[in-house]
C-alpha cells in the first residue's frame, strides 16, 4: 500500500528540493503542510502530486519548464550532449546519459522540454 503522508525529508527527495526549501514553501505557503502530535511537518502523497504535476488538479512545480527544438545532439560512449534552443538565440546544453537520449528516442530537430532546476537539468520529449 502507497504512503498516504511523508515527512518533511521525504517528501522533499520526493520532489527534488532540499529541505530548506520545502520549510521555505511552507512559510509562503506554496505548499499544504500539516503538523504530527511532534510538531513535525507532514506532507500528503496528494500534495506531493499537485507539486509534481502527477495529477489532473492545479500544477506548480519548483522547476522551470522551457519548451524548445532539439538542434544538437552528440553522443559518445555512454554520454550525450543535447542541445536545446528554447527562444532563439536562446539555447540550453544537458548532458545526459546516452540510455535517456535512445529511451526518449530523441533525434535534431524534434520537439522536447528541458526541466530545470537549480542544480541539474532533465530532457524530456514532446
Amino acid at each position: 500500500m502507497a504512503k498516504r503522508e511523508y515527512t518533511a525529508s521525504e517528501a522533499s527527495a520526493a520532489l527534488g528540493i532540499s529541505l530548506d526549501t520545502l520549510r521555505r514553501w511552507d512559510r509562503d505557503g506554496r505548499i499544504r503542510v500539516t503538523r504530527d502530535r511532534s510538531n513535525r511537518r507532514v506532507v500528503s502523497a496528494a500534495e506531493i502530486e499537485r507539486l509534481r504535476g502527477d495529477s489532473q488538479g492545479e500544477h506548480l512545480s519548483a522547476r522551470n519548464r522551457f519548451q524548445g527544438t532539439v538542434t544538437h545532439l552528440q553522443v559518445e560512449g555512454l554520454m550525450a550532449q543535447v542541445e536545446l534552443v528554447v527562444t532563439d538565440p536562446v539555447r540550453l546544453t544537458a548532458v545526459v546519459t546516452r540510455d535517456a537520449v535512445e529511451e526518449l528516442g530523441l533525434k535534431e530537430g524534434m520537439p522536447a522540454t528541458a526541466i530545470v532546476k537549480s542544480t541539474s537539468m532533465l530532457i524530456q520529449r514532446q
